[in-house]
């Protein structure tokens, strides 16, 4: 593996931390104003100013896959979402947030032509917004063979009866599109072909928005993270995507690059939560002498650099790898980080807090909300449990298949 980087990358980055610098940081506080407005639900007047900007500056859907019409590989993108994950809601004024582009990924991937017209390229366009609608709250979703809701054929429509909640971005205004996980084939002897997804126009008659969800507080208006009733919503047949009994495998397909996106905006996160932690640290006095100067504070800050340089390390590896050998035998190294990288921002984060005492937990310095965010990723894309499981599986069968093999050369 390489991690080292080509002058067109090179300046990628530069041009996109200047951006960082020049229109994203100084606008912070323009940003929290709005978001605790009476208009909090109503798209943020500086991230749509911004989108213009990023645009003209060739900062435009960066996540964009080389295979469908996009210029950089998932190790290239890395660290490009690391810098924009470094303000949560950056990611957006350059069309790179959660769900949209894992749902723009989902369309280019296994869209019909006029399904990526319709949906995709307003979505590539930032005109409109979309959600993803896969979780439900009367089952164990963290196996998506559990799905309930009910996807039905009826002659050329298909009826859909269901409730699914945490809808990320659903909220928003501009939401016009959802892809909706549930059954066609609830009978089908295997687990995971019984699935499929389909596209909802938001305003189909049957879908309603029963209630925004906080996260330890914070609504994250406009986003916000939805319960959505589904009653006998009628789509036509043409919505379906790939075909009836797919849509597990639509999801492993999906969720690949969405988890690595994850992990580097976390490692911007902590990186953010380290910084803050050093120069506060290091401008406070307590017991005759600066924080910085305490054992206790600078052993944080020294673990604090190795774990995010490890996770670093871990998720670009995994990248790499999805570059060159694929998605599917990458899993166990895109596991591996969808672990780490939660866990360690939560870790750096709450050092910081503490760094920053009462304050800390307070909206002043952003800490709470990054902590409440880092804490709901241990959940997204997938909970700890599920991916230590698959971790463990492979390696035991990597692990016994070269006892075996060993067994035999010396037979």
């Amino acid at each position: 593996m390489n991690f080292g980087y080509g002058d067109d990358i090179k300046a990628l980055r530069a041009k996109l931390q200047m951006f960082m610098v020049d229109h994203i940081y100084p606008n912070e506080r323009a940003w929290y104003a709005h978001s605790v407005s009476e208009r909090r639900w109503q798209p943020v007047p500086i991230i749509e100013e911004l989108k213009l900007k990023a645009r003209a500056a060739g900062l435009w859907n960066l996540w964009q896959p080389k295979s469908h019409g996009g210029t950089l590989s998932n190790a290239e993108y890395a660290p490009l979402c690391e810098i924009m994950g470094r303000v949560h809601w950056a990611p957006e004024v350059f069309n790179c947030s959660a769900p949209d582009t894992g749902n723009m990924e989902t369309l280019l991937l296994y869209g019909t032509p006029q399904q990526i017209q319709t949906w995709c390229e307003p979505l590539l366009e930032g005109k409109i917004r979309s959600a993803f609608l896969m979780t439900e709250p009367d089952v164990a979703s963290s196996d998506a063979t559990n799905i309930q809701t009910s996807i039905v054929r009826d002659g050329n429509d298909y009826v859909i009866n269901g409730r699914k909640w945490w809808s990320s971005g659903a909220g928003d205004p501009r939401c016009k599109v959802f892809i909706v996980m549930g059954k066609t084939d609830p009978d089908n002897a295997s687990r995971h072909q019984q699935q499929s997804m389909v596209l909802v126009p938001a305003d189909t008659p049957g879908v309603k928005v029963l209630r925004h969800l906080p996260v330890f507080g914070f609504d994250d208006a406009p986003h916000g993270h939805m319960e959505i009733a589904l009653e006998n919503v009628r789509v036509p047949a043409s919505n379906m995507l790939l075909g009836e009994g797919r849509g597990f495998e639509i999801a492993q397909g999906r969720l690949g690059p969405g988890r690595i996106h994850h992990c580097m905006r976390l490692i911007g996160q902590a990186e953010m939560a380290l910084e803050k932690m050093c120069k506060r640290a290091a401008s406070r006095v307590a017991f005759g002498r600066p924080v910085a100067d305490q054992g206790v504070t600078r052993e944080r800050i020294a673990e604090a650099r190795i774990m995010i340089d490890s996770a670093r390390l871990l998720t670009l590896d995994a990248a790499w790898k999805m570059d060159t050998v694929g998605n599917k035998a990458a899993r166990k190294e895109i596991a591996m980080i969808k672990v780490l990288a939660p866990n360690v921002a939560l870790k750096v984060i709450d050092w910081a807090i503490q760094a920053h005492g009462a304050g800390g937990v307070s909206d002043d310095f952003g800490l709470a909300h990054a902590y409440a965010m880092a804490r709901t990723l241990r959940f997204a894309d997938g909970p700890d449990e599920v991916h230590r499981d698959q971790i463990a599986r492979l390696e035991l069968g990597e692990q016994l298949a070269a006892v075996g093999n060993s067994v035999k050369a010396t037979g």
